[in-house]
């Protein structure tokens, strides 16, 4: 048998156990497409982590990742039904609930969203005020990082159209964004930002990576990556919704003790961005970032739709029902069955 022939079979045999083993499961749809905007960095690394440990496949899923140019590309997918779920950012199910979309995230895997607003070295930044005019980087427009530095702006009296908002991506295109003056100034994620901070290009402005950070900026914790689907397709599938989450918890639980040696071997050579320690780096300072149990508590679904008034006027008087924007039953499952 030759190899090509040999490859072929081994593939075949992967797929017929990750059949029988979604029979077993009485998932719905084994093959399922997850959209994601930036998928390498740190704030959605409990994705990379259930699809390079295998959880994926132990709950009987043959998951396809696509990675968008930001969170906003990757919600406009599920719109467009072009991908089953999403790991993107908590604030996209209280943004479709005001409009009508019923939209409904089933797992947490970011406590804070981790993400810093800064500027580069050579901006003249001494209040927040001096960020009016600038030209900040963001993944892409609409997106968590976005609505973060908008919400910064706001919060400090400035109106979020006083910035000019560029779509830099994820990872290297963003450290270029910066090093190339294409923008004044960046708000983004790890290892992004480690990158450009032992390097001197940046001065940080704000800092959510940590509970103090995060405490500062909004009163509390604030979600951040969570996973979620149209309600229409959790109801019509709660079985592989039940396995999606199983296998998002399990990451999040083998984070809870990896050490930054584990994670960096773990994930794809292109994550380092060509340089192992910084990873390992960011990865440390990413840790306290990442959800324990899996839930959002109700005063974390508040802030975060008080993040969003604070920036969207249209959302002020909106009705939005925050207990229809998490379905905690899969989460609080996995904890009880997830070994």
């Amino acid at each position: 048998m030759n190899k090509r022939m040999l490859l072929g079979a081994f593939a075949a045999l992967a797929l017929s156990a990750t059949i029988a083993s979604a029979q077993a499961a009485g998932v719905e749809k084994p093959k399922i497409v997850i959209g994601v905007g930036g998928k390498s960095l740190l704030y959605y690394l409990p994705l990379t982590i259930a699809e390079q440990k295998g959880y994926f496949k132990e709950q009987g899923l043959d998951a396809e990742i696509i990675d968008f140019a930001g969170g906003a590309k990757s919600l406009q997918a599920l719109i467009g039904g072009s991908v089953d779920v999403v790991a993107g950012a908590y604030e996209h199910t209280i943004h479709m609930q005001a409009k009508g979309q019923d939209i409904r995230a089933t797992i947490d895997l970011g406590r804070y969203p981790a993400i810093v607003i800064a500027v580069r070295k050579d901006v003249k930044y001494e209040k927040p005020a001096d960020l009016k005019g600038l030209k900040i980087g963001v993944t892409a427009p609409g997106s968590s990082t976005n609505m973060l530095a908008k919400y910064f702006l706001a919060k400090n009296g400035l109106s979020p159209d006083d910035a000019s908002w560029i779509g830099v991506g994820g990872a290297a295109p963003a450290v270029a964004a910066v090093r190339n003056k294409q923008v004044d100034g960046i708000s983004h994620l790890e290892p992004v930002i480690t990158m450009l901070e032992q390097t001197g290009d940046i001065k940080i402005v704000a800092d959510t990576r940590t509970e103090e950070g995060t405490r500062a900026l909004f009163g509390g914790e604030n979600p951040a990556a969570v996973i979620y689907a149209k309600k229409a397709f959790i109801d019509a599938n709660p079985n592989t919704m039940q396995a999606i989450v199983n296998a998002e918890y399990k990451a999040l639980q083998w984070l809870k003790t990896a050490t930054p040696e584990e994670v960096a071997t773990l994930v794809p050579e292109n994550y380092l961005l060509g340089d192992r320690k910084l990873y390992m780096a960011s990865f440390a300072a990413s840790r306290a970032s990442y959800s324990q149990t899996g839930l959002i508590d109700a005063a974390a679904q508040t802030s975060a739709l008080d993040m969003l008034v604070g920036f969207t006027p249209e959302l002020k008087d909106a009705k939005v029902d925050l207990t229809a924007t998490f379905d905690d039953r899969f989460a609080k499952k996995a904890a009880q069955t997830v070994k």
